[in-house]
Formats: structure tokens, C-alpha cells, sequence
């Protein structure tokens, strides 16, 4: 995938205000259109700067866009950082999701398409954003942004703080991003995807409006030993071969402290065990899948002497019935 400088595209700083963006487009939409155009390449630098335009001209995508970081040149390689959109802040119904961009490059549906924090998480939920009160109050927006917990976090819950970035335009026209600092309260059992919801921390309604809401959409960091799918968690467990063939009790971790299971004897590589209830809390709560991994003995001439020992004694073909 190549970047995009959409900056570069429009003709403009990256210090250009709105005004600035917006007097660039005009002027190269006349110049490019398609029906009116002469240039041989009209329909593509068109298209490139409805593009641009799209991303350049609303402030929340604008400043996304800005945390990419300056050094990215035009056609370079490039893929989204493992954390974008992380804590990033916006309004519901302002990001690209819900409205067709299918004419538009594979960089823009990465950064801006349903997969990303700014298409399909601001369509998550019904909001109030924009409701009127007694016929001239309107409610503030809803606002709605991805952030990351850890594993433990959701099967625990209790009181976090997170870090969220909320862009905002000055008076001039420029973008910039505040930060802004937040205490939830993490609920036990809360899956990937779901949202949080803190009433009264979206914008301020106007004319005597009451506040929107914050949503919070839930994203686990990547864990060590864990992986999880709804409330259901798996994790691999290296065996030993004795172990797997005479079926031992062995000791395996979980969210709530390492439990004693038995195998089953003969147990296979790849074969998947289930701990009931050893999952995220909930009701009914999430099960701890136990996919089984045989592992062979460090290299030794004592163990070469116990395998040739086991090929001399238990003679059988593990490929029988492979034509």
C-alpha cells in the first residue's frame, strides 16, 4: 500500500487552515473536473483530490491524518501503525463509515474505512447528538473512541485511567489535538468491541442542551498466553510426549490463577481441552480452551538413546493409511 500526502496532492501546507484547503480545492476542481478538463490525466488527479479533500477538509480526520507524522514521503511504502486510532476521540456520525468511498484508494479504507477506528466504531450504538429539547435546546454530540486493556482488566474489572486525544479547531482555522485524561470504571466480563458508555463526557449541548456521551469501544491488547473470542479464552499448552501419552495431571494458567488438569492418555498435538467456566465472567460465563502442543526434550545424547530405544521397541508407522 503507498502513502498518500494529501497535502502535497491540494497544494498546501501542512499549516494551511481550513479557508486555505478550502480555496485550494476550488481552484484545482475547476482545473481537473473531468467534464471540463483538457489535462490528459483529469480523471485520476480528480480523484485524488476528492480524496485529499474528503480527509483535509473535516478537522477529526485531518488531525488522524496529522498523527501519521510528517516524514512519510508521497508513493512510499506504507502501513497503519499497530496502535492507530487508539484513544483518538471523535464525533459519532463524522467519520467515513456509512458513506461511499469505494472510488477511493486502499490507504483512505485503512485509515478511514469500516475496519478502522473511524468507520464502523462511529456506527456503533444510537446516540442523541443533535436531538432538540423543548424545541431549542439541542443535545451535544456523542463521541466515540478506541481504547486498549489488558486481558486481566476485563476479567477483573475495576477502575482504570486512560488517555484519550480530542482534536479541535481554533478560531483561525488551524487543527490541533488536546489530551485529555479520564478514570473509568472497567466492568467485569466487558468483551472486545463493546462499548462503555460515560454519560455527559461527549460536547457540550447548545442553548441549555445537556452533554453528549463518550463511548468507549473496548480493544485487548495483544497477551502473552491468552487469546479471546467473546467471553471464551484459548491457550496453547506445551506437553511433554510421556505426558500426552499416558495422560498426566499438569498444571495449566488461567485468567482467575493456574489450575491441575488431567489429559486424556494417547492426548494429540493440536487436540483442544475445555476448562468450563474459566473464561471472562459473565452469565453464563465464558469457557478456557486448552489446545494441546507436544513438545520434544532439549537435544541430548541421553534422549538420541531413549528415541532410538523407542524405535527399536515400539515399532509403527505413523503415516499408515497415507497413500
Amino acid at each position: 500500500m503507498r502513502y498518500k500526502d494529501y497535502y502535497q496532492v491540494m497544494g498546501v501546507p501542512r499549516t494551511a487552515s481550513q479557508d486555505d484547503i478550502k480555496r485550494a480545492y476550488r481552484k484545482l476542481a475547476r482545473k481537473y473536473h473531468p467534464d471540463v478538463s483538457k489535462e490528459k490525466d483529469a480523471e485520476e488527479r480528480f480523484k485524488e483530490l476528492q480524496e485529499a479533500h474528503e480527509v483535509l477538509k473535516d478537522p477529526e480526520k485531518r488531525a488522524a491524518y496529522d498523527q501519521l507524522g510528517a516524514n512519510w514521503k508521497q508513493g512510499q511504502d506504507f502501513r497503519p501503525p499497530p496502535d492507530w486510532g487508539q484513544g483518538f476521540e471523535f464525533s459519532r456520525g463524522r467519520a467515513a463509515g456509512g458513506e461511499d468511498f469505494g472510488g477511493f484508494s486502499d490507504f483512505f479504507s485503512q485509515l478511514f474505512g469500516d475496519g478502522s477506528p473511524f468507520g464502523g466504531a462511529a456506527r456503533a450504538g444510537a446516540g442523541r447528538g443533535g436531538r432538540t429539547q423543548r424545541g431549542f435546546a439541542a443535545a451535544g454530540q456523542d463521541h466515540v473512541a478506541r481504547v486498549e486493556i489488558d486481558l486481566e482488566d476485563a476479567y477483573r474489572g475495576g477502575s482504570r485511567t486512560i488517555e484519550l486525544r480530542s482534536p479541535e479547531m481554533s478560531a483561525d482555522g488551524h487543527v490541533s489535538v488536546k489530551p485529555r485524561t479520564l478514570r473509568v470504571s472497567i466492568p467485569a466480563g466487558v468483551t472486545e468491541g463493546q462499548q462503555i458508555r460515560l454519560a455527559g463526557q461527549g460536547s457540550l449541548g447548545r442553548g441549555g442542551g445537556p452533554p453528549g456521551d463518550l463511548l468507549l469501544e473496548v480493544n485487548f491488547r495483544k497477551h502473552p498466553l491468552f487469546k479471546a473470542e467473546g467471553r471464551d479464552v484459548t491457550l496453547t499448552l506445551p506437553v511433554a510426549p510421556w505426558e500426552a501419552a499416558l495422560g498426566e495431571t499438569v498444571s495449566v494458567p488461567t485468567l482467575g490463577g493456574a489450575v491441575e488438569m488431567r489429559l486424556p492418555a494417547g492426548a494429540r498435538g493440536g487436540q483442544k481441552l475445555r476448562l468450563r467456566g474459566r473464561g471472562l465472567p459473565g452469565n453464563p460465563p465464558g469457557d478456557q480452551f486448552v489446545e494441546l502442543e507436544i513438545v520434544l526434550p532439549p537435544d541430548s545424547p541421553r534422549a538420541r538413546q531413549l528415541f532410538e530405544q523407542m524405535k527399536r521397541e515400539l515399532p509403527f508407522d505413523p503415516r499408515a493409511g497415507i497413500s
